[in-house]
């Protein structure tokens, strides 16, 4: 992940209702949850959330699909994987005892 992406995913993050959003949708899992169900559960209005879930979506950490008549969305978990390596690829010097399955560029080299 590039510095540029992850600025947008920390950018997206940084706002109550979508780090709320990803949290439902990471709960939610593969099959996701329709934008009117997680409009619902956050008591938000659909604009609003319709705003949030692009965001979101924009950023690289949810992806949406068509279901009839429903989008449905959920976490990118190749996205948050992204995320996660980019911010522990460095971790603890690349000792495996701190960071564990984290370490990512000392099993690269």
């Amino acid at each position: 992940m590039e510095i540029e992406s992850s600025i947008r995913c920390f950018a997206a993050l940084a706002q109550e209702n979508r780090l709320a959003t990803l949290k439902l949708l990471i709960k939610a899992g593969p099959q996701g949850s329709s934008a009117g169900a997680i409009a619902d559960a956050l008591g938000l209005p659909a604009p609003t959330m319709s705003f949030h879930l692009k965001e979101l979506e924009r950023a690289g950490l949810i992806h949406s699909r068509k279901e009839g008549r429903s989008v449905i969305y959920a976490a990118d978990y190749g996205g948050l994987r992204e995320l996660i390596d980019f911010l522990l690829a460095d971790c603890c010097q690349g000792d495996k005892r701190l960071c564990g399955p984290y370490v990512i560029r000392s099993e690269a080299s």
